[in-house]
């Protein structure tokens, strides 16, 4: 550890030579000044980390010599010490940024354990996070040989989200790399189960899926209470974490529904089976007016409206409800404005497609790449953006309102890094993490190739057409000009395939604080 350099500023500094002493025998330097003036000279002309002031001095007050120690070095940490307790002087003194304060009389410990608490805060975290996640480590490689179910899988990615939170948050960057690697091998191992158990897992209606999620989640609250239902088009159960705490200031969690988007993990299947509750062969065929395949021409979730409204009447729900869909900085604003206008109605749901675009702007602005080149930077701009949008001050009005909150997201997305080859006729369809056409070539290890759509709840677009997802960080290239799309697309946010951060998704209902 560097050697800490105090300044303390006591008017009766002698009187205090046990204190010193018993901080210099800990390894601190200590300088003293006796009064406001000769110590603002000292902060002036020396480097200090900390500085320990007297409130009660003759000359320059504490109170006085602290807002002019801020106004030359208004990040140097300042504990007060003071004999009041008064209120007021608190208020003041923290106002004007103390790190801490203390009362007299003085006991020596006291004084050391607030150095560590505000000087070696960060390192005794850091040492404390890297040696827990170093015991973590090998919990998670055991539990990664023996998970072999959907809700365990849920368990294990949540796990390792938390880890990568903590382990940011210290900068531990071989902690990271250790931890980088346990996710590519849970990974892997999720797409082997998903590859051997989706059409089991899809069947099975006990378990939450994008076009079950409506029916058991959202309409048990609706019956309750008038709800909001709010759904973030391409988020992940990191960014979700990071949200958190913003949404806690103004709603308390009553419970999160962890739960697996369908496949593809695309806008168009997974959105629009939330909306419709059925599955993209149901809505085919039930709603052959709103539901279009890759290949047709026209937006692809132009309906989601329609595929509410006809869901909750195959429900028997007669819910007053509205849809609403945010795609730029004015809709939201618009609709954050007029706030109010949603009293009365059962539901409402408003879908944000920011963060969507955010992923795909990643793809083709050199600005987006730089502010969001990592996951850790691709958290932090959603994060960002959150607290300084209209979304939240719809979820602020909201809270006043007292409507029953729900936050979920159709699916999420990965930063790919590695490409693998496929070949295809014209007709092939274009997103870069599943293939759906005929006569697909690709290779199988790196894919899960579904011949017969049906069994997963797909419609055939064609006679022998087949779906390929791209497992892991892969995503598909052309051989035509494979030298450029593979370094325009690597290291870009892609959905559609099989990945933990894709398929397992956050839902969470919430009522106002």
């Amino acid at each position: 550890m560097n050697e800490i350099h105090i300044l303390w500023i006591d008017d009766e500094i002698d009187l205090l030579k046990p204190h010193i002493l018993f901080l210099e025998n800990k390894n601190y330097k200590v300088s003293t000044a006796t009064n406001g003036v000769d110590a603002l000279d000292a902060i002036d002309q020396t480097r200090h980390d900390v500085v320990f002031l007297d409130e009660n001095m003759p000359g320059l007050t504490g109170l006085e010599t602290l807002v002019k120690i801020k106004e030359i070095r208004p990040n140097l940490p300042v504990i007060m010490i003071t004999k009041s307790e008064e209120e007021n002087l608190m208020e003041e003194a923290i106002g004007n940024q103390i790190t801490d304060y203390l009362i007299k009389p003085l006991n020596p410990n006291q004084v050391l354990l607030s150095l560590k608490k505000n000087l070696d805060h960060s390192r005794l975290v850091s040492e404390q996070t890297t040696s827990n996640y170093q015991q973590e480590f090998r919990k998670i490689a055991m539990e990664m040989a023996m998970v072999n179910s959907y809700e365990e899988w849920i368990t294990l990615y949540k796990k390792l989200v938390y880890w990568e939170l903590q382990l940011e948050n210290i900068n531990d960057s071989g902690m990271l790399e250790i931890l980088e690697s346990q996710k590519q091998e849970a990974n892997s191992q999720f797409f082997r189960f998903i590859k051997k158990n989706y059409k089991d897992l899809l069947n099975n209606n006990e378990l939450l899926f994008s076009h079950n999620l409506f029916r058991k989640v959202v309409v048990p609250i609706l019956q309750k209470k008038s709800t909001l239902l709010i759904v973030m088009d391409n988020i992940r159960y990191d960014q979700f974490r990071m949200m958190e705490s913003t949404i806690n200031t103004y709603y308390k969690k009553i419970k999160e529904y962890d739960y697996y988007s369908i496949l593809p993990t695309a806008t168009q299947y997974s959105r629009n089976a939330i909306f419709s509750g059925l599955t993209p062969l149901e809505m085919e065929k039930q709603h052959p007016q709103y539901w279009k395949n890759d290949h047709e021409e026209g937006g692809k979730n132009l309906f989601e409206h329609e595929f509410l409204t006809a869901q909750l009447k195959r429900l028997g729900l007669n819910s007053k409800h509205e849809y609403y869909k945010i795609t730029n900085l004015y809709k939201g604003k618009h609709l954050a404005d007029n706030f109010q206008k949603i009293k009365g109605n059962d539901l409402t749901v408003v879908v944000v497609n920011f963060v969507d675009m955010l992923s795909h702007s990643k793809t083709e602005l050199e600005v987006i790449k730089e502010l969001a080149s990592d996951d850790k930077a691709y958290r932090s701009l959603t994060l960002s953006w959150f607290k300084n949008s209209p979304l939240l001050e719809m979820i602020k009005k909201a809270q006043n309102m007292g409507l029953q909150l729900i936050l979920t997201t159709d699916h999420g997305t990965i930063n790919t890094q590695n490409p693998t080859r496929i070949l295809g006729p014209k007709e092939i369809s274009s997103n870069l993490r599943y293939k759906t056409g005929r006569s697909l070539s690709y290779i199988e290890k790196d894919v899960y190739a579904v011949n017969n759509p049906k069994e997963i709840g797909l419609p055939q677009t064609a006679i022998n057409a087949s779906f390929v997802f791209a497992k892991e960080d892969l995503f598909f290239a052309y051989p035509n000009n494979y030298n450029h799309f593979v370094k325009y697309y690597r290291n870009t946010y892609q959905h559609g395939g099989i990945s933990l951060e894709e398929m397992i998704i956050p839902c969470a209902t919430y009522e106002p604080r």
